[in-house]
This record gives structure tokens, C-alpha cells and sequence, in this order.
């Protein structure tokens, strides 16, 4: 209960100043991208912008991980576009609100432990495809549309200007850091480009072309929906992916904050945080979201650490849209397009392509497969399972043809067997392969002292292989079977040797 209610840490040191600015740079860039993914949603710019704020404000209190940022993510507005569409905006508040419902009882099942089933090439690939995204997503920042409205790409000094004010972006983000860390360097960045624009009235595109961020506080809204069972059938299989595509991108975020800081956050907590800001945001007129990896690593490569920075950006957001619209309209988007071009090369684990010819290949299959699904599809639940499926079936497989039974014939004419490698449903054909029934002497001992037993295919084929010896009249002795498998037998203890002080148990670690 004392962990449930600490929202803060008393005893760690802040550094309030680097969460306040850290937090500011956040909130600025939270608005190009929640804009953007309204678009992509099919909904109004307001319904991303309220959802940042929520989601941002609900998980940094909440939240499991101190210094993750979400918000309205690319991910879960790819997944509700084609509800929009069909069904309109009140049913993706109440999809949204589901999603929630799903999250916060995973987090309370503790199924965050599983996102440690994910491989590290899996996690490459994720990585590695989200910066590719990132990345290929700031390239409608250098197109300009035309009356017809058609987009077309920036020629002449337009371009040319963008492209300056962008390379001023990164040298600053890149540069800076080397002579100082007094104050972020992409916040120095988007002041400095801001400055440059605003004295010397460079025209270029700012975040005012793109939509008015103008508005007020988010509305208490109940989802206008019928309340009935074809309207449950309409949005759970959409919830169901929100919730699902949610958890995975905020527990792998969660992940890689935890390898670039060195610290462990909670996944089981994460979860139920999560869930609570996609209730509370569809509630409040927004269209739910997940961790941002991009505004994550912002604001962790600016150094905050702590609960605050969030908390900042998500007030900051609201008191934008609420009173500072005219101002943060006024912003370059070569500002912000500088800064997620410098995430996006940050995001990328340059240490993967080391790995090249030296990784097993189909590690590097799963790694590029991951990369390619995510790229091209967008879905990042698909490509993570996709490559989880892949890396558990070469694993089944790897495992399967490497178990192998030691024979050898004691003094007094027992026949033992020590098995090596585990014994699953993989492995159960090699492993009944292994013994000559009918030239084997009167009494055998098949000995897993090096072995697992793992599943009920698997104590299936220890049924079975007692059985032939049963039927041929021959005594047959299990040694060193773990409790759970001598519990799940169904042959008689009289064909059942089990040496219990010397078996071995097996203790699964739990989430804390």
C-alpha cells in the first residue's frame, strides 16, 4: 500500500530546474506531433492535444517509469482511423475508455512481466523501426500544399530555408552539449530558430499553418453511444488493439528508459497508469494514446529524471492551448522538425548493425523483419509478436533436436538413461527415439537430473514410454523429476522412482 500512494520519491535529489526546462522543450514538441496524429485519426487537432495533456499529466503522477512521456501516439491512431470513420468521434472516446478498462486489469493481473518474453532483436528491430518512422515522419515537414490542395516538395529558396533552419537545429542539439548542459540544448535549439525567424522575418512554414491549437480546458463528455450489445461489438475488437498496441509500445519504452538510465521501473504499475489516463482522456475528449519514445528520450537526454519534467510538460501543453496558442503558433516547424530528426538518430541502436555477421542469422532475421513491419505497416504490436513468435519458434526448434540421452549399464545390470536438454513438445519424438524397449534389460532408471520437464506433451511422453515398458514386463524408474511433474503422472507410483531429496525445484522470478 505504501508504494501504491508515493507518488514521489522525498528522499532522491531533484534538480528542479533541468525538470521545469526539460519540460517546457517536451511540451513544445508534444504539439506538431498530437496535431499530426489527429490528422492521421481523422479527427480535430484538439482531440490529440486534450489526450497529450491527460495521458502526459495522469502517467507522469501515476506512472511507473518517472521521466516516460506520453501522449497521443501515431500507433493507436492508426489502429481507431477506420472507427472514426465508419462510426464518428463518440465512438472512440468510448473505444478509448475500454482500452483503459483492458490496461488497468493487466496491470493488476501483472501481466507486465511478460514484456520480458521479448528478445533483443525484437527489441532492435522495435527501436530500430520506430527511429526509421520517426524519421520518415518529419519528411512532410519539407512538402507544401498547393490550392488544390495536393502536396507537392519544397523547391527554391523554400526548401533551402527549411533545410538551413533545420541543420541549425541539430548543430545546436548536437553542439551545445559539448560546451554546456546548463540548460537543454533543444530548448536553446527551438529558441534560437524561433529568434532567428521571428527578428528577421524568414518566411517559413510555423506550427500556426498547420491547425490552430487554440482552446480550452478539456470537457467532461460521457461518450454519446448507445448503451447495447452492438455497440460493445462495434469498439471492444478496436479496444482490444488499443490496449493492446498501448501496453506494448509503453512497456518496451518503459525497457529502453530503463537500459539508458541504469534504473528498473514498474512494469504492473505502468499498465494500470496507463489504463487510468486512457479512461480519464476519453472522458475528457481525447483520443487516448501510449508512451512517446520520441518526447521520452527528449526529455531523458535533457537529464530529467524525475516525476516533475512530465508533470510540466502536461501543464505547459494545457496552458498553451489554453492562453499561449497565438504564441507556440508562431513556432518554426523546422524547429521541432530539427529536433525529432536528432530523436529519430538518437532512437536508432547504431550497435545492431555491429551485429552483422555476427549474430546467428535468424536473429537477424527477426531484428529486419521486426524493422520492416514497423516501417511499412506502422503497427509496432504486430511486428513485436511477429518477431516473438518467430524468435520462440526457432528457440522450440533449436531445443528440439538437442536433447540426447547418455546409456550406459550399471554393475548389477540396471540400464540408465540421463537425459541432457530439456523435454517439451518440441523435443518429445527425439527423446521416445532414444530407447530400445525390447533389448533393454528387466529394469531401466531414466534419470533428469539434466533435464526439464516442461509442459504436458511432455509428461504425456513419459506416460507413454512407461506404458511400452510396463506392457514388456520391465521395471522402469523416473529419478530426479521436478514436484510439479511427479504431481501432473498418471502411472502408478509402483512404476514411479522419485528421489526427493535431490529433486530439483524451479522458482519462477516475480515481478516486484
Amino acid at each position: 500500500m505504501k508504494r501504491a500512494i508515493q507518488f514521489f520519491n522525498l528522499k532522491s535529489k531533484i534538480d528542479i530546474k533541468t525538470e521545469i526546462l526539460s519540460g517546457l522543450t517536451v511540451a513544445m514538441a508534444l504539439v506538431p506531433e498530437a496535431v499530426a496524429f489527429s490528422f492521421i485519426a481523422g479527427l480535430s487537432p484538439l482531440t490529440g492535444l486534450y489526450a497529450a495533456f491527460v495521458m502526459g499529466f495522469v502517467t507522469s503522477i501515476f506512472g511507473g517509469r518517472p521521466g516516460m512521456i506520453s501522449g497521443a501516439t501515431g500507433a493507436i491512431a492508426v489502429v481507431i482511423v477506420a472507427l472514426a470513420k465508419m462510426h464518428g468521434v463518440e465512438y472512440i472516446f468510448a473505444t478509448v475508455i475500454l482500452a483503459g478498462i483492458i490496461q488497468m486489469i493487466a496491470g493488476f493481473l501483472k501481466l507486465g512481466k511478460f514484456i520480458r518474453l521479448v528478445p533483443q532483436p525484437v527489441m532492435y528491430g522495435f527501436v530500430n523501426g520506430l527511429a526509421i518512422v520517426i524519421f520518415m515522419s518529419q519528411l512532410s515537414q519539407f512538402k507544401t500544399k498547393l490550392p488544390n490542395g495536393d502536396s507537392v516538395w519544397m523547391q527554391g529558396s523554400q526548401l533551402y530555408i527549411m533545410l538551413g533552419l533545420v541543420l541549425l537545429t541539430m548543430l545546436i542539439i548536437w553542439g551545445l552539449p559539448k560546451i554546456t548542459k546548463i540548460i537543454p540544448s533543444s530548448l536553446v535549439a527551438i529558441l534560437t530558430v524561433f529568434g532567428l525567424v521571428y527578428f528577421f522575418e524568414v518566411p517559413t512554414t510555423s506550427v500556426g499553418d498547420l491547425a490552430s491549437i487554440k482552446g480550452g480546458f478539456p470537457p467532461f463528455h460521457i461518450p454519446d453511444v448507445p448503451f447495447t450489445w452492438e455497440s460493445v461489438k462495434i469498439i471492444f475488437p478496436f479496444a482490444l488493439v488499443v490496449a493492446g498496441v498501448g501496453l506494448i509500445e509503453s512497456l518496451l519504452t518503459l525497457n529502453l528508459i530503463d537500459e539508458i538510465t541504469e534504473t528498473r521501473g514498474l512494469g504492473n504499475r505502468e499498465a494500470v497508469a496507463q489504463g487510468l489516463a486512457n479512461v480519464s482522456s476519453g472522458f475528457f475528449s481525447g483520443m487516448g494514446g501510449c508512451a512517446m519514445i520520441g518526447q521520452s528520450l527528449i526529455n531523458i537526454s535533457n537529464g530529467a529524471r524525475a516525476r516533475l519534467s512530465g508533470i510540466v510538460a502536461s501543464v505547459l501543453l494545457l496552458i498553451f492551448i489554453m492562453y499561449g496558442s497565438s504564441l507556440i503558433e508562431k513556432v518554426p516547424v523546422a524547429a521541432l522538425t530539427g529536433l525529432m530528426i536528432m530523436v529519430a538518430i538518437g532512437t536508432f541502436e547504431w550497435v545492431s548493425l555491429r551485429t552483422f555477421g555476427k549474430m546467428p542469422k535468424h536473429d537477424l532475421l527477426v531484428m529486419v523483419l521486426v524493422v520492416l513491419v514497423t516501417v511499412f505497416m506502422h503497427n509496432l504490436a504486430l511486428a513485436v509478436l511477429i518477431g516473438v513468435i518467430i524468435s520462440a519458434l526457432v528457440f522450440a526448434w533449436e531445443n528440439a533436436v538437442r536433447i540426447r540421452a547418455r546409456k550406459r549399464i550399471d554393475e548389477n545390470g540396471t540400464k540408465h538413461y540421463e537425459i541432457y536438454g530439456p523435454l517439451f513438445f518440441g523435443s518429445i519424438n527425439a527423446f521416445l527415439d532414444k530407447f530400445d524397449v525390447a533389448n533393454d534389460p528387466d529394469e531401466v532408471i531414466i534419470d533428469f537430473t539434466d533435464s526439464r520437464v516442461s509442459d504436458m506433451s511432455a509428461i504425456d511422453a513419459l506416460n507413454k514410454i512407461t506404458d511400452k515398458y510396463a506392457k514388456a514386463g520391465k521395471k522402469i524408474h523416473l529419478k530426479h523429476l521436478s514436484p510439479d511433474c511427479r504431481k501432473l503422472l498418471k502411472n502408478a507410483d509402483a512404476l514411479i522412482d522419485v528421489n526427493v531429496m535431490e529433486d530439483p525445484n524451479y522458482i519462477v522470478v516475480k515481478d516486484i
